[in-house]
C-alpha cells in the first residue's frame, strides 16, 4: 500500500478578502473585477508535497551532450516560460499542446492451448440500475475477451480489480448507447496507459463504422485503428442496406480462430422494420470473413442525413437494427495418452509424446511408420461451447427462430450428421425479460437440450444489490451522518435491501442448478469451461450482500463519536432559518496547518482506555460544535434571494465529482439541477450519468426526471464531460415515444455538434443543438434587443452602448462581439473565430426557443462564459427569475455558477459576482500548482479564492483528481463558506446556510482514511480527457 513519506504542511492565511495569484493575468478592459485582483500582501501557494518526485529543477540547470536533447530542453523551457508568465498552459488552451502521436500497439501473447483455464463471467454493469446492457467476460489464462461495453464498464472493472490492460478483444452484440456507451472512455484510458499507450481489437456489426466516425471528433485516431466491422457494409454516403444483402450472410462469420478458441458471429435481423431506403450498398463475399478496417474506409466525415425525408417502409434495415449471436467454441478435448500403445509403435519417451498430444503426427523411432495421434490417444471429447444471444425485440425473435445457422447447435436436430453434432454447454441471454419470458422464446431455449441457460437481462431482484459496493458503502456512511445532504440511494430508500434474505441472492456451489436449468444472472457469476472436471456454475465470486444497517454498525465500531456527530448535524436544521453566513476571523499572520485527518488530536490510540476514548470523543464533538457556533456569531446576513425560499424551488444533485475517468468512489462530471414542478437541467453529462441518476432517484424516478429535462449544457469536448449524453438522449426518446414533445435542447461547444451529428446516423437522439458561443451574454443582449423591438433578426443590433449587467454594474461601451476572446485581446488566438451577432443568425431561432424554455422553468437566463482550459471551454451562469412574496415585494432570483474545467480567470470571477452558489473545479491540492497550470485546472485554494473574490455566498468544490479516492486534500482555514462535493450529494437551496457547517463533521467521518493513489485500480488519465 502506498504510504506518505511525510506529513504535508500548508502555509495559509485566514484572509480571503481578495484573490492573489502567483502570476499576472491580462484580460480585456471590459472585464472589471468586482474586487481588486491583487493586494499588498501576496499569498504564497504551497509547493510542499508527500513525494520528492514533484520537486523539479529548472530546465536550464540540466546538462545534456545531445543536440536533440538540448533542443527538447529549449522547447520545454519555452513552454514553462509561457506557463510562468500567463498562469496557464497556453498551448493546451490553443489546442496545440506538444506531444508526438502515439503508435498504439496491440499486445501479443503466447497462447497456452494445453491445461488452460477458461470460464465465462457475468460483469453486472447496469444490473442495479437497468440503464445499460450487462457485459460478459470470456477468460483464458493468456487471453481475455469482453462482450459489450456499456456505460460503467470501466468503473466496474476498477471496483472488482479486472485489469483492462489484459483485454485483447471486445465484441458488441449491437451498436447503440446501451451496449457501447462505455467504449469511448475505455479507448481513451487504454491509449493513456504507460508511455506508449495501448489499443484493443473492437468487433461489431457494420453499424460500428457510424460509432467510430462519431468518436473521431474527440478520440485520437490511433486509439481506433483496430476497430473492425463485419457483415453487409455501407459506404460513407449510405445509411442503410437491404435485407437481401443481409441474407447473403447466413453462414457464421468466423472472427477469431486460434489454438484456444473459435469465435463466430451470426447476424440477427428483425423480421419487419420501418427503415431508410438507399440504393448504394457494398456487400462482401459471404464465403470469406467479411471484415473492414474502418479508419481506412471512412477517412472522410459522414454527412448528416434527414431521416424524415428518406424514410419509408420497405425491405431495408436501419443502422442499429442488426443484432449478433456470438458462438464461442473451444477445441475438442483430446483423449488420454496411452504410453503402452506409443511404445508398441516404436516410440521412445520424449518430445514426440507431446507432439502427439498436441495433435501432430510423428515418425516412429524404431519402425518405419508414421504414428498418428489417433493411434495413441483415447476418444476425444467435444470442446465446450457457449452462445451469447442478444434478442432485443419481439421482431428480432421472429428472425431468431428462423436462423438456419443455429441448426448445428440444436440438440433436437435429428437430421444433423453425427460427426457435425455440437453440444452447447451454456447459453447467456442478454435480451430483456419482455422478450425472453415469452412462450416462443422459452420453447426455443429448450432446443439446446441440457445446456445451462443464464438470463442476464434486466430483472427486478438485481436492482436491490448495488454492483459498486465501495461507492454504496460511502453513501451509507454519509447518509447516517447527514441524511439531509446525503439521502439514501434510490434502491435502498425503497426499503428492499434490509428485508432481503441473503440466501436468495447468493448460493453456495453445492446448491447450483444442474445443467439444463435456467437461472437469473448475478454479478460475477461464473461458468467454468476448463478444466473439464470443473465444467459448470461457480457462485464463489458473487459479492456478499451488506445492508445499510450493517454498514452503519461497522461505522459506529470504527468511529464511536460519529453517533454524537450525527445528532449535532441534525440540530442544524432546527432553527436553520436563523443561521447566518459564516465568516472566519481575519489575521495578518500566516499559520501552519496539518492535514486534519492526520492530526494527532483527531486520533484515538488503540492502547487508550474506554474512558479516554469517550473523553476524546466528547472533546472533539464539542470542538466541532464550538467552531460552528463561533462562525455563526461572526456571520453576515443571508442573501435576499433566499428570503422565504421554498424547498420546492431548486436542488443541486452532484452525480459525478471526479475528474478524467471514473473510480470506485467518484464518477465523472455531472450536475443535476432539479427545479421540481418546473422541470430540470443537466450541467455536463459524463459517462454513467444515467446510472448515477437512477441510483439517486430510483429507476422510475430517474425515468421521470429524464422525461422532464429542459436542456443539457456541456462545458467542453473532453469525454469525461459528455460521454453519457447519447444514453440520456436515447432513453428520453424511448420514454416519450408516442407522446407529443419537442426535441431536447443541447447547449455545447461546436466540436460536440460534430459528434452528435455523426452519432445521430446510428440512433435518433431527438435533440436540437445550440452552440455555447451563441449563449454568451452578448448574444442574450442581442436577443433582448430583438424582442423589445419586435424583430426576429439577430443582426438588428450590432453595437451596444453602456450596458447594465443583471447585477447593476456598468460595463464600458464596447462592440457587441467583445468577449474573453475578442480581437486584440491576449487570448484571441485561443478561439480563432469568436461568436458574434453575424454568427448568431443561423442559431437565433434556437436561442429564442431556449429563452422560452428557460422562462417556462422559472429561469431568467443560461449564460455561457469562456474559460481557460482547452479550445471552446465554457463555464455556465444560471439565473432564476425574481419572485414576488406574499406582500408584493420583489425578491431577486438565485444565481448558480458552474466553472466547468478552468484555471482561475477574470471572466469567471466577473460572472460569479455575488453568486448564490459557485460550483468550482478543484482538481489538484494546493501543493500541485505546477500540475494544475500544466493541465489548466485549479487547486483547492485557487477555487476558494475565486469564489471569495467574486463575493459568492456558497462555494462547492468538485472535479477532484482520482488520486484522492475518498476525500481531497484541503486547508480548512479557507473553507468558511465552502463545502466538498461527494457523489449523490443533494443540496437544497433552502439548506445553503447550513452547508459549510457540515464540513468539519465530514472530516471526522474520513479521519482514518489514508490519502492514497488508486494506481493499482485505475489507470493514469490520458491527456485528451483531462
Amino acid at each position: 500500500m502506498p504510504q506518505l513519506s511525510t506529513v504535508r504542511l500548508f502555509f495559509s492565511s485566514n484572509s480571503t478578502s481578495s484573490l492573489s495569484l502567483p502570476f499576472k493575468l491580462s484580460f480585456p478592459s471590459s472585464y472589471i473585477p468586482c474586487k481588486p485582483y491583487t493586494s499588498k500582501k501576496t499569498l504564497i501557494f504551497p509547493l510542499f508535497s508527500a513525494s520528492s518526485k514533484r520537486e523539479r529543477k529548472p530546465f536550464h540547470q540540466r546538462r545534456s551532450s545531445s543536440n536533440l536533447r538540448d533542443t527538447k530542453n529549449r522547447e520545454r523551457m519555452a513552454e514553462m516560460d509561457e506557463k510562468d508568465t500567463a498562469g496557464f498552459n497556453k498551448r493546451r488552451v490553443e489546442g496545440r499542446e506538444k506531444g508526438a502521436p502515439k503508435n498504439l500497439q496491440l499486445k501479443t501473447r503466447k497462447l497456452n492451448p494445453v491445461n488452460t483455464i477458461c470460464y465465462v463471467q457475468i460483469l453486472g454493469t447496469g444490473m442495479d440500475t437497468q440503464d445499460t446492457s450487462p457485459s460478459v467476460l470470456l477468460f483464458f489464462d493468456k487471453q481475455r475477451f469482453i462482450f459489450n461495453a456499456g456505460e460503467g464498464l470501466q468503473r466496474f472493472c476498477t471496483e472488482h480489480k479486472i485489469k483492462l490492460s489484459k483485454i485483447d478483444h471486445m465484441f458488441l452484440t449491437r451498436v447503440c448507447s446501451e451496449t457501447a456507451g462505455g467504449l469511448p472512455g475505455l479507448l481513451l484510458t487504454l491509449a493513456g496507459m504507460g508511455d506508449e499507450g495501448m489499443s484493443v481489437n473492437v468487433w461489431g456489426p457494420s453499424d460500428l463504422k457510424y460509432l467510430v466516425d462519431a468518436m473521431r471528433s474527440f478520440i485520437p485516431t490511433a486509439a481506433m485503428v483496430h476497430t473492425r466491422s463485419f457483415g453487409p457494409g455501407s459506404n460513407a454516403a449510405g445509411s442503410a442496406f437491404s435485407k437481401s444483402d443481409l441474407g447473403k450472410f447466413t453462414d457464421p462469420i468466423v472472427l477469431i480462430d486460434d489454438e484456444v478458441v473459435k469465435i463466430s458471429a451470426i447476424l440477427l435481423r428483425p423480421s419487419c422494420s420501418e427503415v431508410i431506403q438507399k440504393e448504394d450498398v457494398n456487400v462482401s463475399n459471404s464465403s470469406a470473413v467479411a471484415l473492414e478496417e474502418n479508419m481506412d474506409c471512412f477517412s472522410k466525415p459522414l454527412v448528416p442525413c434527414t431521416l424524415s425525408s428518406t424514410r419509408r417502409a420497405g425491405p431495408m434495415l436501419k443502422p442499429g437494427d442488426i443484432s449478433v449471436v456470438y458462438a464461442c467454441e473451444l477445441p475438442e478435448i483430446k483423449g488420454k495418452f496411452d504410453p503402452a500403445k506409443a511404445a508398441a509403435l516404436g516410440l521412445k519417451p520424449g518430445p514426440k509424446y507431446r507432439e502427439l498430444q498436441l495433435g501432430n503426427s510423428v515418425m516412429s523411432d524404431r519402425q518405419n511408420i508414421m504414428v498418428n495421434p489417433s493411434d495413441v490417444l483415447g476418444p476425444s471429447s467435444p470442446g465446450p461451447i457457449v452462445l451469447l444471444v442478444d434478442c432485443p425485440t419481439s421482431s428480432h425473435l421472429q428472425g431468431l427462430l428462423s436462423i438456419q445457422s443455429l441448426n448445428d447447435y440444436y440438440a433436437d436436430n435429428v437430421d444433423k450428421p453425427q460427426d457435425s453434432m455440437k453440444s452447447v454447454n451454456c447459453v447467456i441471454h442478454l435480451g430483456p425479460a419482455s422478450v425472453t419470458m415469452t412462450a416462443d422464446y422459452q420453447k426455443w431455449m429448450k432446443r439446446f437440450g441440457g445446456a445451462q441457460h443464464i438470463m442476464a437481462g434486466h430483472e427486478i431482484k438485481n436492482m436491490e444489490v448495488p454492483i459498486l459496493k465501495s461507492s454504496a458503502r460511502i453513501a451509507s456512511r454519509l447518509n447516517y451522518l447527514c441524511p439531509q445532504f446525503f439521502p439514501a440511494p434510490g434502491f435502498w430508500s425503497l426499503g428492499y435491501t434490509d428485508t432481503i434474505d441473503p440466501n436468495t441472492i447468493t448460493s453456495s456451489e453445492d446448491s447450483s442448478p444442474t445443467l439444463g436449468q435456467s437461472l437469473s444472472a448475478e454479478n460475477l457469476l461464473k461458468f467454468h469451461l476448463r478444466p473439464y472436471a470443473q465444467l459448470g456454475l461457480d457462485r464463489s465470486g458473487i459479492p456478499s450482500l451488506q445492508s445499510p444497517t450493517e454498514i452503519v454498525n461497522e461505522l459506529l465500531l470504527e468511529i464511536p463519536e460519529i453517533e454524537d456527530a450525527s445528532k449535532h448535524v441534525s440540530q442544524f436544521w432546527h432553527g436553520s432559518e436563523n443561521v447566518k453566513q459564516t465568516v472566519p476571523p481575519t489575521h495578518d499572520h500566516l499559520i501552519m496547518i496539518e492535514e486534519p485527518w492526520m492530526h494527532v488530536d483527531t486520533c484515538i490510540s488503540d492502547k487508550g482506555s474506554a474512558t479516554q476514548a469517550t473523553n476524546a470523543s466528547q472533546e472533539e464533538i464539542s470542538h466541532l460544535n464550538g467552531s460552528t457556533t463561533s462562525n455563526v456569531k461572526n456571520g453576515s446576513d443571508i442573501p435576499s434571494c433566499l428570503e422565504n425560499i421554498s424547498r420546492e424551488d431548486m436542488e443541486i444533485v452532484l452525480l459525478g465529482t471526479g475528474s478524467s475517468q471514473p473510480s470506485k468512489y467518484r464518477n465523472v462530471s455531472s450536475i443535476y439541477v432539479n427545479l421540481f414542478s418546473k422541470g430540470s437541467l443537466l450541467l455536463d453529462c459524463g459517462e454513467g450519468t444515467l446510472a448515477q441518476l437512477k441510483r439517486r432517484l430510483g429507476v422510475k424516478g430517474a425515468d421521470d426526471a429524464v422525461k422532464v429535462l429542459r436542456c443539457i449544457w456541456i462545458s467542453h469536448i473532453h469525454a469525461d464531460h459528455h460521454a453519457g449524453l447519447a444514453r440520456i438522449l436515447s432513453l428520453r426518446r424511448e420514454l416519450l415515444r408516442g407522446i407529443q414533445h419537442e426535441p431536447l435542447l443541447v447547449i455545447g461547444p461546436r466540436p460536440l455538434k460534430r459528434f452528435l451529428d455523426a452519432y445521430s446516423r446510428l440512433e435518433d437522439l431527438d435533440m436540437q443543438f445550440l452552440d455555447c458561443r451563441h449563449t454568451i451574454e452578448a448574444s442574450w443582449d442581442v436577443l433582448a434587443s430583438s424582442l423589445e423591438s419586435g424583430s426576429n433578426d439577430s443582426s438588428s443590433s450590432i453595437c451596444v452602448g453602456n450596458i447594465n449587467t443583471s447585477d447593476g454594474r456598468k460595463v464600458m461601451p464596447q462592440n457587441i462581439e467583445t468577449t474573453l476572446f475578442a480581437k486584440g485581446s491576449k487570448m484571441q488566438s485561443f478561439w480563432k473565430k469568436p461568436g458574434n451577432p453575424v454568427d448568431l443568425d443561423a442559431d437565433f431561432p434556437t436561442l429564442k426557443k431556449l429563452h422560452e424554455v428557460l422562462h417556462e422553468a422559472g429561469l431568467e437566463a443560461l449564460i455561457s462564459v469562456p474559460v481557460v482550459h482547452c479550445p471552446q471551454a465554457f463555464g455556465a451562469v444560471l439565473k432564476a427569475a425574481e419572485r414576488i412574496n406574499g406582500v408584493g415585494k420583489a425578491i431577486p432570483g438565485w444565481k448558480l455558477v458552474y466553472s466547468g474545467d478552468t484555471r482561475p480567470c477574470q471572466a469567471l470571477i466577473d460572472a460569479s459576482y455575488r453568486a448564490t452558489v459557485l460550483i468550482h473545479e478543484a482538481t489538484f491540492e494546493d501543493g500541485m500548482v505546477e500540475e494544475a497550470v500544466a493541465k489548466n485546472h485549479s487547486t483547492t485554494k485557487e477555487a476558494v479564492e475565486v469564489g471569495a473574490s467574486a463575493g459568492a455566498y456558497r462555494i462547492i468544490l468538485t472535479h477532484f483528481s482520482q488520486r484522492y479516492p475518498k476525500i481531497p486534500v484541503f486547508d480548512e482555514a479557507h473553507m468558511n463558506k465552502t463545502c466538498i462535493a461527494f457523489d449523490m450529494m443533494s443540496i437544497n437551496i433552502a439548506d445553503l446556510p447550513v452547508l459549510p457547517k457540515v464540513l468539519p463533521y465530514l472530516k471526522l467521518l474520513f479521519r482514518n482514511e489514508m490519502i492514497t493513489d488508486e494506481s493499482d485500480d485505475i489507470l493514469l488519465p490520458v491527456e485528451q480527457a483531462d
